[in-house]
């Protein structure tokens, strides 16, 4: 249980990564707010009154992705998925993650319009690339044995 901890934690971090400064650089480069949108807490009821910087909300988007990330490698290796089982789920789950979220667009003013079709596309590309992301940490830890 400690290497799916560790194993998960380092994967959620690694995906944080990648979804992120893919969301960055599209808010950036076409000035979509997705990246805004993934590190939204305007739904909390307590959270939207606070003003947090760029880097705690980035934090809080982290410690999400490595819970995430440490429930499917334990469900990974609970039921244990072949390797190809690993990518199609592990991508598929990640984008139905990103498709229920997104309708937290509407909760907040400084997120896209929930009928931006730009902003959904690449809210779903990124969680694509999420899921990637997570599906190749698994594999490899699951090609070097390490679980």
């Amino acid at each position: 249980m400690k290497k799916i901890l560790l194993y998960g934690s380092i994967s959620g971090i690694i995906a944080s990564l990648v979804i992120g400064f893919y969301f960055k650089w599209i808010e950036r480069i076409f000035h979509i707010k997705v990246y805004t949108l993934l590190l939204n807490i305007d739904y909390f009821p307590i959270l939207k009154h606070i003003h947090f910087s760029e880097m705690i909300e980035f934090l809080f988007h982290i410690i999400v992705s490595i819970i995430i990330a440490t429930i499917l490698l334990f469900i990974t290796h609970y039921f244990k998925w072949s390797r190809q089982q690993i990518g199609l789920r592990t991508i598929l789950i990640s984008m139905f993650i990103g498709l229920i979220i997104y309708p937290t667009t509407i909760l907040s003013e400084r997120t896209p319009e929930i009928t931006s079709l730009l902003a959904i596309s690449h809210w779903i590309i990124g969680h694509f690339l999420y899921g990637i992301s997570l599906a190749v940490s698994f594999i490899l830890m699951k090609l070097h044995n390490k679980l």
